[in-house]
């Protein structure tokens, strides 16, 4: 097993397992607080979703900085795992897990977030899969945030305001305008 270090937060330098599963690559650290400089480092009263959960290490960022309600979804057994022994180790009561299919989640969702993370499996139609369902669980004025294999101009009436790159990996912050 590999670890990944939380970058800021109340759980700042704190090392989280992550599971051997083919095809996880956390955010890289630099990315992380490149995110969290767009953001804000105080996320106080916001609910956030991190919907390819994987390493859960958007999500777990999220909940160091304040961030009142964290959902996790993962559909993989060995990472669903990994994510619940994190949440047992960082006694992170604010994080809910799900085990389950993204666009099923979503299809369900009963609630809208502040904040939603994007890092789904690459080359896998993913994003274009689960874009006409994301405007039923981010609010108007939400913040998304995605990693992709290309660059993207906005996703779901989502505009990119702030993009980067690190590698292979391409990261939006995208912005809602409020109706």
């Amino acid at each position: 097993m590999s670890r990944v270090r939380i970058v800021g937060g109340q759980w700042r330098s704190r090392l989280l397992e992550v599971a051997h599963v083919p095809g996880l690559r956390p955010t890289p650290d630099r990315v992380r607080e490149t995110l969290f400089n767009w953001l804000g480092q105080d996320l106080s009263g916001l609910s956030c979703l991190d919907l390819f959960a994987g390493t859960g290490i958007l999500g777990f960022e999220a909940a160091s900085r304040g961030a009142e309600r964290v959902t996790l979804v993962e559909h993989n057994a060995r990472a669903h795992a990994a994510l619940q022994q994190a949440v047992k180790t960082l006694q992170a009561s604010q994080v809910e897990l799900v085990r389950g299919d993204a666009v099923k989640f979503l299809e369900s969702a009963a609630r809208r977030f502040d904040v939603v993370f994007l890092d789904p499996p690459y080359n896998q139609g993913w994003l274009e899969r689960i874009e006409p369902l994301l405007g039923q669980v981010l609010q108007p004025d939400g913040w998304l945030y995605a990693e992709s294999e290309a660059p993207l101009a906005g996703l779901a009436g989502w505009n990119t305001i702030r993009e980067g790159r690190a590698g292979q990996v391409h990261f939006h912050l995208m912005r809602g305008s409020p109706d």
